[in-house]
């Protein structure tokens, strides 16, 4: 057996087959997996630094075990995926810029044969691929074809540079030999144990023998004193399309706030590695290394503090019970872990921990939540949230009023505070996904209930998101000519057919006419048992119809007398002035 470091050019070395035997599964990858690998690829392109993907297993055969004339042949035994994935990647690039007699060098072997054999599931598929000339998609329905056709369309050539790609990716490639036995080296590599975390590589790495001291000051008593605060940072909160610890999503944070200190000169080339979640810990060892003389100790004190903080600020349990109606932290961890808005938390963490003791942090909160709120109803993109909190990081913004400068003279459309305008109109054509529509309402109830409510507000958790009308509408509700049906199906999925209610309605009841979903029937609950107390249903509980001719509940938000006018006192734009009230708001 040999194993070592090997580039895309070592695996494919002009000579060699790689053949995929017929038992293992067919290719499965789907466009989430395609979305990460283009953008692992427009990294390595960016940073140009040495990226690692993971290990694939080959075994040696006979040329007299494969259909191929070639004489060098290796079986796959696991990384069929990441391969396939890899030259199906190659092809799309090629296509786009014209270039097909480059991926012929790079993968035809010289008897003619693609450098890579599929089994009998996607051999046909991978053979149009291959075969694929110009830059049009191919039909078919296959994961192989879906692949091709997903990179044709969201390569951009300027972001992926196909030599750098070639020099930088790397693999460990383990080479066994005819007579060693396979399921035993695969079963070995994939079953040695529970992957070290983060914090248990950073451990290791901070700290030894001769600085017990340290680690007993810096780190048992921050992370691991109790067994509650061990809970607490072990906690796994979803991330995007993952899931992080806490204590993964801290030494997150806290590094992009160290790598944003001007003092320390951190080049843009290397703020680009260190942002990379998945190489979080080799970050840490390279950034001491090169901006800190490998010093660890130099970075230990600050840590522990920003730990501190870290643990006194954000709580995921905030989505299991009732927040105050004042900006305050409780609200952002609603953001944060119950919207899945997790780029908040280095900026978040540097205000908290740096911030003048004025009394203005509510200010700070109050213009986040308006942002994000804001955004998220225009169905504006999150993409470059990362470099917009980091810049603020950088920039030293840490008070309300230069947040407030900041995000007016932002005006990138990938950034901007959207104005009063758009948000109006937000809330009377903006279709949200569910969990986006259930968080603006819930927020918009806690901002605007009553403070002496007979009804308790529960947690952001308790709720589900329930349509007055119903999707089926025809069934029950009328019929209407095509125009009108029209208009009714778009106003469906807005905000001002929505409500946030403690359980689900039942079935029987979820499609019926307006006045039974409002009352229920028999033992089964409606509307006004459900949302009672609820002030973002108060006006359309008072509806004995709902929904004949135009959809009253949604011009009554145009007008700001329901859900949608409340809304933009609460999430105004900075320095303008609430068109509710008219009165100004952060």
């Amino acid at each position: 057996m040999d194993a070592g470091k090997a580039t895309i050019s070592g695996v494919f070395n002009g000579s060699r087959l790689l053949e995929i035997p017929f038992y293992q599964r067919a290719y499965v990858w789907g466009e989430e997996q395609w979305e990460r690998f283009l953008g692992d690829m427009e990294f390595v392109t960016a940073s140009k630094r040495p990226y690692f993907l993971g290990s694939i297993i080959l075994k040696q055969e006979s040329s007299g075990n494969t259909w191929s004339e070639v004489s060098e042949v290796r079986t796959i035994i696991d990384g069929q995926q990441r391969l396939t994935t890899m030259i199906i990647f190659f092809r799309a690039l090629c296509a786009r810029i014209g270039a097909g007699k480059l991926f012929e060098r790079d993968f035809i072997l010289e008897t003619g044969d693609v450098a890579l054999s599929h089994g009998r599931y996607d051999r046909d598929d991978f053979k149009k691929v291959v075969d694929a000339r110009g830059s049009e998609p191919i039909d078919g329905s296959s994961a192989i074809i879906g692949a091709y056709n997903y990179f044709l369309k969201n390569i951009e050539p300027e972001k992926v540079d196909r030599n750098t790609i070639k020099s930088n990716v790397q693999f460990v490639c383990i080479d066994l030999t005819e007579g060693e036995d396979e399921q035993q080296i695969f079963d070995t590599i994939n079953s040695l144990g529970v992957r070290l975390t983060t914090a248990e590589l950073l451990k290791n790495y901070f700290f030894n023998r001769e600085n017990e001291q340290a680690f007993k000051e810096c780190w048992e008593d921050v992370f691991e004193p109790t067994a509650e605060k061990r809970e607490y940072w072990e906690q796994e909160v979803v991330t995007g399309r993952i899931k992080r610890t806490l204590v993964d999503l801290f030494f997150d944070a806290f590094l992009q706030i160290l790598v944003q200190d001007k003092r320390r000169g951190v080049t843009t080339e290397d703020k680009l590695f260190y942002s990379r979640t998945s190489n979080l810990f080799q970050s840490y060892k390279d950034f001491i290394g090169r901006y800190c003389n490998g010093d660890k100790d130099e970075i230990l004190d600050s840590m522990k503090a920003y730990a501190k903080v870290f643990e006194s600020t954000f709580d995921p349990s905030c989505c299991d019970a009732d927040i105050p109606s004042t900006p305050g932290v409780e609200r952002l961890n609603v953001l944060i872990f119950g919207l899945k808005n997790s780029t908040l938390i280095p900026y978040v963490l540097y205000v908290r921990k740096n911030a003048e003791p004025t009394g203005e942090e509510s200010e700070v909160y109050a213009l986040l939540e308006s942002y994000i709120v804001r955004r998220m109803l225009v169905q504006a993109t999150t993409k470059n949230y990362n470099r917009l909190f980091t810049s603020l990081i950088l920039n030293e913004v840490k008070d309300a009023e230069a947040l407030r400068k900041a995000l007016e003279a932002n005006e990138e459309a990938t950034t901007y505070m959207p104005g009063d305008a758009e948000v109006r109109a937000a809330f009377e054509e903006s279709c949200l996904y569910n969990l986006q529509s259930k968080g603006v309402l819930y927020l918009l109830e806690s901002a605007i209930r009553p403070g002496m409510s007979s009804t308790a507000l529960l947690g952001f958790n308790q709720y589900t998101l329930e349509h007055m009308m119903p999707k089926k509408w025809r069934n029950k509700w009328g019929a209407l000519d095509d125009e009108a049906a029209t208009r009714r199906d778009r106003k469906l999925l807005t905000l001002g057919n929505l409500a946030i209610i403690t359980h689900s309605l039942n079935a029987s009841i979820r499609d019926a006419d307006w006045p039974t979903k409002k009352q229920g029937k028999g033992y089964r609950d409606g509307l006004a048992l459900c949302a009672a107390g609820l002030a973002t249903m108060a006006g359309a509980l008072e509806k004995g119809v709902l929904g004949r001719g135009r959809y009253r509940r949604s011009r009554r938000m145009a007008c700001g007398q329901g859900v949608g006018g409340l809304a933009l006192n609460l999430t105004c734009a900075p320095s303008r002035r609430c068109l509710r009230c008219r009165s100004p708001h952060p």
